[in-house]
């Protein structure tokens, strides 16, 4: 199927940049030279040579599994082996490579002026996706070519997305933010495409100065850095659009963004294994704190501890259920894990808690493993929390997670980055805003939070202050 579309803008990574017609050139040479591969490995850097190696793969219907360029040799080497990638792509200098990884193409060494092509259908594989793996070792997640189109024509429509527009963002290229929504979306919509190299509020001020950029993706640590630079926020009045996602925005980024850009941030919720399934819309309501109402195509539902259905009230919290045609149709190499994360009934199993108002508008509590905290009886979330300490105007950073109590089972723990606040003060300002169940009964107070490539904090990885 045609997953890309027939024309569009010029694409810019890091300051260099193609038009259109000669990227595809380039890619076609890519293809030529990959057709009949299993799977092609691609070092996902933040450059050309990616774009043009995963518009190759997509040209030639060879799936293509992005690999991170900063992952470590256990990573690299479990996803190399396990997609079964038969290549590996990369601009000349830019890969490591070690004893047994798949023979290596240079993509800066092809010419630009290749013609091949082929017509894969919508149910072939297109990128194979490893998962950030803080469970265990990463999964692979194969994303069919039906399943990008029908997500990506999904968003184009509630963030009313089109050639007109010029995306900006500089998130990594190996991940569905960056890579499906950031890159593909931008190619099949026919938007131009600037990508800053890194994700710096500085950079996209810029691109809003200079390229026009009207529609803006980030992850909350991006707005976050944002909002703390106010010039730079100030440049970001003339967009359409500022998109913010992998993450729950905090409701003090949120508000704080509102008053220096002028935008109320759109926040949607997805994950690897069924893209982008919940979104406020461009033309619609924004609220602090929730991500939306289903996309077209999608279903939702919540379900108790129990399996039984959760009521749709607002308040009622429960693992989040999905079905929809954007979703993967199971783990690479994995029945357990994909038994497992399916109902009897079709349904895929999220693990994040959530809650669905009586209008349909889904927030995400957070993690049934780290973020659901089960306190003296109580179900308590952790992102409630999180944003009741962000409110204080000292702290920077904050996560919570439930530690092992003798009495209450599981008691409210906090980690913060902050300045000039005791521990003792800012559980009493928790306990003035929420209930006193809710409140920490510890707080760290820790020089920084551990995040992966997404920026996500890595709550299985935070420990108290040696």
């Amino acid at each position: 199927m045609d997953l890309l579309g027939a024309t569009g803008g010029p694409v810019r990574i890091a300051g260099r940049g193609l038009p259109r017609d000669e990227l595809f050139g380039w890619a076609s040479a890519v293809a030529a030279e990959i057709r009949g591969a299993d799977a092609v490995a691609v070092h996902a850097t933040a450059s050309l040579e990616t774009v043009a190696a995963v518009v190759g793969g997509l040209l030639a219907g060879v799936p293509v599994v992005p690999v991170p360029p900063d992952s470590g040799p256990a990573e690299r080497a479990h996803i190399l082996g396990d997609s079964g990638a038969s290549l590996l792509l990369a601009a000349r200098d830019a890969a490591p490579r070690a004893d047994g990884e798949p023979p290596f193409i240079p993509v800066d060494a092809l010419p630009r002026d290749g013609s091949t092509t082929a017509d894969p259908g919508a149910g072939a594989t297109a990128l194979i996706l490893y998962t950030s793996g803080t469970t265990g070792a990463p999964k692979g997640v194969p994303i069919s070519r039906g399943a990008i189109a029908a997500g990506l024509d999904a968003l184009a429509g509630a963030w009313a997305w089109t050639p007109d527009d010029v995306l900006v963002h500089g998130l990594p290229l190996f991940h569905v933010h960056g890579l499906v929504l950031g890159v593909l979306g931008a190619l099949r919509v026919g938007s131009p495409l600037v990508h800053t190299g890194r994700p710096k509020p500085e950079a996209y001020a810029a691109a809003a100065q200079d390229d026009g950029g009207s529609l803006f993706f980030g992850v909350p640590t991006v707005w976050s850095r944002t909002a703390a630079d106010p010039s730079a926020a100030q440049a970001l009045r003339g967009a359409r659009l500022l998109v913010s996602g992998s993450a729950p925005l905090p409701v003090p980024v949120f508000e704080r963004l509102a008053q220096l850009t002028g935008h109320r941030p759109v926040e949607r919720y997805g994950m690897t294994e069924t893209l982008i399934t919940v979104s406020a819309r461009a033309d619609g309501d924004r609220r602090p704190g929730y991500v939306g109402t289903p996309l077209t195509g999608v279903e939702t539902r919540l379900a108790g501890e129990d399996g039984g259905p959760v009521p749709a009230d607002g308040e009622t919290p429960g693992e989040l259920h999905v079905r929809a045609p954007l979703l993967f149709k199971g783990y690479l190499n994995r029945p357990d894990a994909t038994a497992e994360s399916f109902t009897a009934d079709g349904w895929f199993r999220t693990g994040d808690i959530a809650t669905i108002g009586p209008d349909g508008w889904h927030r995400i509590v957070g993690r049934a493993s780290t973020d659901l905290i089960k306190s003296g009886g109580y179900r308590i979330g952790a992102g409630e929390i999180e944003n009741a300490l962000l409110a204080h105007p000292a702290v920077r950073e904050a996560a919570v997670v439930g530690t092992p109590h003798d009495d209450l089972g599981e008691q409210v723990t906090a980690y913060v980055v902050a300045d000039g606040v005791a521990e003792r003060q800012l559980i009493d300002f928790v306990a003035e805003r929420l209930s006193a169940h809710k409140r920490p009964r510890v707080v760290h107070l820790v020089a920084s939070l551990p995040r992966n490539a997404m920026g996500k904090v890595v709550k299985t990885r935070l420990a108290p202050p040696a």
